[in-house]
């Protein structure tokens, strides 16, 4: 059950109006890597967890906490364009300023889409997808994932705080890094204890059983390229994070195996092939006759 209460968890009132401001402020929103994306993301790993307590309580917190965050943030956005230049296309925008910068850059669906509001879209208009979220099912992953969207989202925030001088707009901004700097570290903390915890591990899947892998293989850094560095680095020499082996360099990869032939589809697929076109055809309707797959 979720209850909204009214009221916003920070400050988010600008000191102006700015239309395109108000568009760069929609990708920490609608952005693969915004508000809505993590608090659908830690949402639906909240409904898949297999396991109750303090992990599946941390993931709805939070979540819950993200959700607050898109209101703050669409809160902001709509005030932003509350009282900005509508951008009336007539001879007087070349003598001002303000509505030329409207005209040059806002997003135009602001105001013929969304009256002078938010949109659950990116800075440049695309649609919030529900591919941008990761929900696996397995929580060291998902806490691992859930790190990685706190630190884009935390980046893409701070270079927009650094484009505004509205006072409001950078004290809502500053909260926000504020609470992306906490939940980084939490989810690393998270994962972190599900490894003492014995939950997880690395490498994720941990269960799958190693002789379903490619053993001799499983600890070398295989150098792809022509940098001459990459051995020098920890992930190419001294002990796994996993604990269970040494890592090697190898500097040049093994010789290849010969590629397959070409495949050759079902003659009802059109491909060209080898075969001749009446041969095709002829097998085609063969197939058909007998209703074969």
């Amino acid at each position: 059950m979720y209850f909204h209460k009214q009221e916003l968890q920070y400050n988010a009132t600008p000191a102006k109006p700015d239309a395109v401001y108000a568009r760069k402020m929609q990708e920490i929103l609608g952005g693969q890597y915004g508000e809505i994306t993590v608090a659908m993301q830690y949402g639906f790993q909240a409904f898949n967890a297999h396991i109750p307590g303090k992990y599946r309580d941390l993931l709805y917190g939070i979540g819950a906490e993200e959700i607050g965050h898109v209101e703050m943030i669409a809160t902001m956005i709509a005030q932003l364009l509350e009282k900005a230049p509508q951008g009336i296309s007539d001879d007087a925008i070349q003598d001002d300023p303000a509505v030329a910068a409207v005209v040059g850059g806002m997003d135009v669906q602001h105001a013929i889409v969304a009256g002078a509001g938010a949109r659950p879209v990116d800075s440049n208009g695309n649609p919030w997808q529900g591919s941008y979220i990761t929900a696996s099912g397995n929580l060291l992953a998902d806490f691992v994932a859930n790190a990685n969207a706190e630190m884009q989202g935390r980046l893409q925030v701070a270079r927009i705080l650094h484009q505004t001088d509205d006072a409001g707009v950078r004290d809502m901004l500053g909260f926000l890094t504020a609470r992306d700097t906490a939940h980084q570290n939490q989810w690393i903390a998270a994962a972190q204890e599900l490894r003492e915890e014995g939950y997880e591990d690395i490498p994720v899947p941990n269960k799958l059983p190693r002789e379903k892998e490619f053993e001799p293989v499983e600890y070398q850094f295989i150098n792809f390229s022509d940098g001459a560095q990459a051995g020098e680095g920890a992930w190419a020499n001294g002990p796994t994070p996993d604990g269970r082996g040494t890592f090697s360099y190898v500097e040049t990869p093994d010789a290849g195996v010969p590629m397959p032939p070409p495949t050759i589809p079902d003659p009802r697929y059109f491909g060209t092939t080898p075969l001749p076109n009446a041969a095709e055809v002829k097998q085609a309707a063969k197939k058909d006759r007998k209703h074969q797959e």
